[in-house]
């Protein structure tokens, strides 16, 4: 027993992350050409100017904290945008898919930035330059028969979207995304298989809670409208698919949040219970199922949350339902309701230590046994093909004569394949695994390079720097190795 002969072994990307060429192409602009540089104890920012031409900045916590009425989002002098230059994959993506063939990836994982194909999100006809460029990169994949993995929305709203309607928040933006997802299918069903409608969609509501604001009932009715007006969105065009293009395959894709009552009192086995329904399984029922959990009233009462919807939005809901659940994982986290003082400091978060765990640099536990049993939970619950597309280690990589010696990038993604196995073996229908940032990219948390994921470097830093040249790390002959044995030597 092991991994399926066809097995989709690769790895994924996000436009905003890798492309740049943020004013290239005839592309439209997105929040992340004019979001900062971070680090672990900075977050993020976006900058804006003022209509009296002052300027200032603002966290960008998934579009909750609104700029000045009358600003627009803009460059501000003095300040560093990583996304704009992203790592060029824009101007060389031919050389970095001929890295991942020689990998031997049977599949990429990748995005379209809406913006480049409506500049706007509002126009009636797409820009042919950006639908061009796509094309040219899906057929370059099939060169070298790697499978497009297709996600359509992967944070990147065009900011006039952003700006003027408010975002999904504004249900008028659910008829602009089914127009823009109904393009793409018509456009290249012929040289993409796979696809995804939005990115860790269940982020909109999730992240609250990572932000500490649990107590403002407003910030919660508008992530959960965010949430509700996506799935239709999603919902509708995963129909247009399934009507038109029956040999297509679309998931969801959900941020893979697994988490463990931190101590066997019942408050805390009922606070993880509830955390896991309320930031994953709410998000992942309504897309596999088509339909609200029972639990989302107890939710909704919680908050406070009156959703604006139609009759015809839970008739989309049904018919709309996906083939694949696709998730991100990378550690798990542990959940109290006591007070504790052991706190490690993780992505966009703070959670409780682990002692039973190691911690990356940027704090994030080593937990490859947390990926088996979130693996057999998930395929338990929804009985439909599992798909890993975010898995990987950031870590600060050091290049020296050509080369980096990531062993402990390795030992991670190991350590994870091997429980991929198990849980294969124990009956989980797996159909690939993506690994996160199998190029180098700018990190979608803090902004930087140095918080690295690839198997090739990528040279450039924290402020910009670097020749952009790529080099192949210790890793890639490793994880060439694993795809050519189909994961049987790790």
């Amino acid at each position: 027993m092991g991994f399926k002969k066809d097995f989709l072994w690769g790895g994924a990307t996000a436009a905003n992350q890798v492309e740049g060429g943020y004013n290239q192409g005839g592309k439209g602009e997105i929040m992340h050409d004019y979001m900062t540089a971070g680090s672990t104890k900075k977050r993020r920012m976006i900058t804006y100017i003022n209509s009296d031409g002052t300027t200032g900045e603002a966290t960008y916590a998934h579009g909750f904290e609104e700029i000045p009425k009358g600003a627009k989002v803009g460059a501000v002098e003095g300040y560093y945008y990583p996304n704009q230059k992203g790592i060029d994959f824009y101007n060389r993506y031919k050389e970095d898919i001929a890295l991942f063939a020689e990998m031997g990836f049977k599949v990429f994982r990748m995005s379209i930035s809406w913006a480049r194909i409506f500049p706007k999100g509002i126009e009636e006809k797409p820009n042919q330059e950006g639908v061009d460029y796509y094309r040219s990169i899906f057929e370059e994949l099939r060169k070298y028969n790697i499978e497009p993995l297709v996600t359509m929305h992967h944070f990147d709203t065009p900011l006039y979207i952003e700006e003027e309607f408010g975002g999904f928040v504004n249900r008028d933006v659910i008829d602009l995304f089914e127009k823009y997802g109904k393009f793409v299918l018509d456009e290249y069903h012929d040289v993409v298989k796979y696809w995804i409608t939005f990115n860790e969609i269940n982020t909109a509501v999730a992240f609250l809670d990572m932000f500490g604001l649990q107590d403002n009932n407003e910030v919660y009715q508008k992530g959960f409208q965010i949430l509700h007006n996506e799935f239709v969105a999603s919902a509708r065009v995963v129909k247009h698919m399934h009507d038109n293009y029956p040999d297509l395959k679309v998931g969801n894709m959900i941020c893979g949040l697994s988490s463990y009552p931190m101590t066997t009192d019942p408050e805390d086995i009922i606070a993880n219970r509830y955390s896991l329904e309320q930031g994953l399984l709410y998000s992942g029922d309504v897309q596999v199922f088509g339909e609200y959990p029972i639990f989302a009233q107890r939710i909704w009462d919680k908050y406070n949350v009156k959703l604006e919807t139609t009759e015809q939005d839970f008739i989309d809901l049904k018919n709309g339902t996906v083939d694949m659940y696709t998730f991100s994982y990378y550690s798990s986290s542990l959940v109290t309701t006591h007070e504790v003082d052991n706190l490690v400091g993780g992505n966009f978060s703070m959670g409780v230590e682990n002692k039973y765990l190691k911690y990356s640099d940027w704090g994030w536990a080593h937990d490859p046994k947390g990926l088996r049993y979130f693996l057999e939970v998930l395929y338990d619950r929804y009985k439909i093909p599992l798909m890993i597309v975010e898995n990987g280690l950031g870590a600060v990589d050091e290049l020296v004569d050509g080369t980096v010696e990531d062993d402990y990038r390795i030992e991670y993604m190991a350590d994870h394949i091997k429980e991929m196995k198990i849980a294969v073996e124990h009956g989980v229908d797996l159909i690939g695994y993506t690994s996160w940032g199998c190029i180098d990219l700018v990190s979608a948390g803090t902004g930087q390079m140095s918080k690295r994921y690839g198997f090739i470097y990528v040279d450039k830093d924290d402020e910009g720097n670097g020749t952009f040249n790529r080099y192949k790390k210790k890793s890639f002959d490793w994880y060439k190795k694993v795809i050519e044995t189909n994961g049987e030597v790790v």
